[in-house]
């Protein structure tokens, strides 16, 4: 009850962390459960909140059965596409603000196409589908490319960047750019904002997707976690504070206003959060305490979101 009222005191906007990925739509052939993607739905509308959709095609949510069609046949795997996303983006028409419609088709580090079952199978046409599905499933929602370490990786960011200026070249349907924004605090301001310039000078909706902001350093591995703090120290805090506040005023600031879709938080409270699980590290990267209390980066990034603008 605690965590229900911070999250209905405090934010406007919801995304499903897992619940409305493919692992949970698309459970066997043949059937699409919609069940979980329905009760975000009523959560969000019985809270007044906009619901985004995540994600419709990941890697990492791709069921087994669908990795095997793709394996027997290219042409049954396009068109599983196409039947999954008319269904699921036509069930919520009108309803989800958003989709993550590709996520993480880049590689971890450095440029080029991540070789997933999707790119292996149908090459990377399979990308410029996907928007065009989505796009005549649900002609107003903003659609959006996905992904991790834009903000740092020069590289990954000026490929993804190609990519979607090919797409657009192409005529392809792609209206946003997520940055995940899974920060670490040695990351340069001037870094993330640089990633901000570019690409907000693609004219794509930007969204600030899964922010958090660790500590410690990972290898962007399960279970990769490097521990190089053990406790958080209130100089700790209040340098969290400051990068959570500048974060928000370089959205604020670098980003043209109809361009910002908005920022969401990947989970608001330390002891829920992601990282600790995923990473195997003792982090601290969010806006609560574990006892639900606000931190210095809860008031660092409010002072950011409502500080007053240069004209």
């Amino acid at each position: 009850e605690a965590m229900l009222a911070v999250h209905q005191r405090h934010f406007n906007s919801v995304t499903a962390e897992d619940a409305m990925k493919m692992h949970y739509i698309a459970k066997e052939p043949g059937v699409f459960d919609f069940a979980s993607a329905d009760a975000m739905l009523a959560f969000t509308r019985e809270r007044g909140q906009r619901l985004f959709g995540h994600t419709l095609i990941w890697h990492s949510a791709t069921p087994e059965w669908v990795e095997r069609l793709a394996e027997r046949d290219p042409a049954a795997l396009d068109a599983f596409m196409r039947d999954y996303i008319y269904s699921y983006v036509g069930r919520y028409q009108g309803k989800v603000a958003g989709w993550d419609v590709v996520n993480e088709a880049m590689n971890t580090a450095g440029g080029g196409y991540r070789e997933t079952v999707w790119y292996k199978t149908l090459g990377r046409e399979y990308i410029a589908k996907a928007f065009s599905y989505a796009h005549e499933a649900d002609p107003a929602a903003v659609l959006f490319y996905n992904d991790f370490n834009l903000e740092r990786d020069a590289e990954k960011l000026d490929s993804a960047l190609e990519m979607i200026a090919d797409l657009k070249e192409q005529g392809v349907p792609i209206s946003g750019l997520g940055f995940q924004m899974h920060i670490r605090m040695d990351v340069p301001d001037e870094v993330i904002a640089q990633a901000l310039r570019k690409g907000a000078a693609t004219g794509l909706q930007i969204h600030l997707s899964e922010v958090d902001i660790i500590f410690n350093t990972h290898g962007d591995t399960r279970g990769g976690g490097v521990q190089l703090y053990d406790e958080l120290t209130d100089d700790m805090r209040r340098q969290q504070a400051e990068k959570y506040r500048k974060l928000a005023m370089m959205y604020r600031t670098i980003v043209p206003e109809q361009q910002q879709f908005g920022i969401t938080f990947w989970g608001f409270d330390d002891g829920g959060s992601w990282i600790r699980g995923f990473f195997e590290l003792n982090d601290w990267p969010c806006l609560f305490d574990g006892n639900l209390e606000p931190k210095p980066a809860y008031f660092g990034f409010r002072d950011g979101l409502t500080a007053k603008l240069e004209d």
